[in-house]
């Protein structure tokens, strides 16, 4: 089960200021997105102004996002989204999204269309998007221009053997025994290939650059393979494929890109990016790849592999499980894309890997959410109160405020009657040393109500407690008691008359390990099966059900939660995140640091 340690902060034991109860402070991060003008210059931005400053480009600024559409986007490619988009419009350019759709095995239109609306959430407006498919007879045009040069070669060997003769970083390759066909044979096969001749890995193209190459990506690289697959655009018209090193940079020479901004893993591929380019007609200006660091995330996996085996194996239930990365996922769970944005431009763009806590990221949606979420009440684990000196049968409307941090957003109605709800965590039998909320003998404040004080207990046979009978003071309507005594907590309800049911889903971290897959493990290894618990009918006040699909509001003293946007016999709202900063707390065991 998931521990509810947001139900009940330690901060609410402390709190004598009436009203003010723990849950609308702010993180202390940076509230909004960063005005680009007011950020320090990454490398990335230095180059582009210098690049601009000497002319190079013709003064042009094209970048692009290039994802291959085998799955839906994650929160690493908001950083690549946000840095390819947000360049290219600073610098007055463009910047288009590309599907690089070069494997038909693992690709379909579905998955096109979804990353499409993830980049249009995330705020950017992706436009007609390319696709490297486009031109795949330009590509093919161009290997056949290669192979005339005596630089590409059709292979017979099979994947295992080009493998195998590969070599390592210490050991030279091997030269195929097929590397010194003539241009006019390969040309030949080439064709033969195309026209589908040849089954599945019968036969490769490769370049021919250097089999004693130090970068092993150089050692007469895979241009085409034999797929007999149809593909979601182009159908059964190809059979060979390219693959991504050929297919990449000539479609960014194609479409004209000056700046082609890749994570780090693809700093090795930079080499054969720059060779394949060298030895081709291209139509303009030559792109330049630039890497930069990757984001990771403490207790998230980035692989789409990963991603998948959990969607595969139903260890989720989607890829908008709101438990995932996915962006997707981060949306049905309540993440705003604004504040993706905010902490995508505080985290900057560096030369080097990192990992940033996953509570960095929470905090900035805590933040947004604090500024605009509406409040309302709800209790997930109920425990029945009788006021027993409430007028029989009298139903009271008390005042509350939708926001406090937005004067705009006004007040509503919450219906009060004389048998509420309250949080089972409110209330304690026997109370330890420091525990300030409801006991017998002791009085609290209701929010935005009464001082209630707990007079009886009805308990069961295992001694917990089903019913409290407890009187409340009806001079203290406004919060306050006229003698001045004081309460030391103040605690949410619900009508019992008036409450609706809802369902609420509580999550937990997805992976236990903060480095899940380090080190070579299998990321699944701290898969946790108790990421998720749901409560089927926690009790609600009626403005709740109100709330729009999509929306979010706080729950008051427990979270920021999300209403799902699929209809069911009751309401389901998730928990984007509590209300208790745990990045604040990192900061302060740092030091302050960011």
């Amino acid at each position: 089960m998931v521990a509810a340690a947001d139900a009940a902060p330690a901060g609410l034991e402390a709190d004598v200021a009436g009203e003010a109860i723990a849950g609308d402070a702010t993180s202390g991060a940076e509230p909004a997105e960063v005005p680009a003008g007011a950020r320090p210059l990454d490398f990335i931005r230095k180059q582009v102004i210098a690049d601009g400053e000497t002319g190079a480009f013709g003064g042009r600024v094209q970048t692009r996002f290039p994802p291959e559409p085998n799955g839906y986007l994650h929160i690493g490619h908001a950083k690549s989204i946000c840095l390819n988009f947000g360049v290219a419009a600073e610098a007055g350019g463009v910047c288009r999204l590309r599907f690089d759709d070069t494997n038909p095995a693992a690709e379909n239109a579905a998955y096109a269309a979804g990353i499409a609306e993830d980049i249009a959430w995330l705020g950017f407006e992706p436009g007609a998007p390319a696709h490297a498919s486009d031109y795949f007879e330009q590509l093919y045009c161009w290997a056949e221009q290669l192979v005339r040069q005596g630089l590409a070669y059709v292979d017979d060997q099979d994947a295992a053997a080009i493998s195998a003769n590969r070599g390592d970083f210490t050991t030279p390759g091997v030269d195929s025994p097929w590397r010194d066909r003539s241009p006019q044979e390969n040309l030949a096969l080439l064709a033969e290939m195309r026209a589908g001749r040849f089954g599945d890995g019968e036969k490769v193209l490769r370049a021919r650059i250097d089999m004693s190459h130090p970068n092993m990506l150089m050692r007469d690289p895979v241009m085409y393979r034999i797929r007999h697959v149809p593909h979601f655009r182009t159908g059964t018209q190809w059979c060979i494929y390219p693959t991504y090193d050929w297919a990449h940079g000539q479609s960014d020479a194609i479409e004209g890109v000056t700046h082609s901004l890749c994570t780090l893993e693809f700093e090795p591929n930079r080499q054969l990016y720059d060779w394949y380019l060298e030895h081709l007609p291209l139509p303009g200006d030559r792109p330049r790849q630039t890497e930069f660091a990757r984001l990771n995330l403490t207790h998230t996996v980035m692989s789409k592999r990963a991603l998948g085996a959990l969607v595969d194996g139903g260890l989720v239930d989607g890829w908008d499980d709101p438990r995932l990365p996915t962006l997707r996922g981060l949306r049905r769970r309540g993440y705003p894309p604004e504040a993706i944005r905010a902490f995508c431009a505080h985290i900057g763009v560096a030369r080097l890997n990192g990992t940033h806590e996953v509570e960095l990221l929470e905090s900035f949606v805590r933040t947004h959410h604090n500024r605009f979420a509406q409040r309302r009440m709800a209790v997930l684990r109920p425990l029945e109160v009788v006021i027993q000196n409430w007028p029989v049968g009298h139903t009271e409307y008390r005042r509350a405020v939708n926001n406090p941090e937005d004067a705009s957003a006004g007040e509503r109605q919450v219906p009060f009657s004389g048998r509420l709800w309250i949080e089972r965590d409110d209330f304690m039998i026997d109370p330890p040393r420091k525990f300030y909320r409801l006991a017998p003998g002791r009085e609290v404040r209701l929010r935005a109500s009464y001082f209630l004080r707990c007079d009886d207990v009805e308990t069961d046979a295992g001694g917990e407690a089903v019913r409290l009978h407890c009187s409340y003071d009806p001079a203290t309507g406004g919060g306050h008691a006229p003698d001045g005594r004081k309460v030391r907590a103040t605690v949410h309800w619900v009508s019992a008359e008036h409450a609706r049911d809802a369902a609420v889903a509580l999550y937990d971290r997805l992976f236990s390990d903060p480095a899940p897959g380090a080190d070579g493990r299998d990321p699944l290894e701290s898969y946790n099966p108790a990421s998720r618990e749901l409560i089927a009918a926690a009790k609600v006040e009626p403005a709740l059900l109100d709330t729009p699909p999509g929306a979010v509001v706080q729950f008051e003293r427990l979270g920021y939660f999300a209403r799902d946007t699929a209809a069911g016999a009751a309401p389901l709202f998730h928990r984007t995140v509590g209300l208790r900063d745990e990045w604040a707390n990192i900061r302060r065991r740092r030091g302050g640091g960011a």
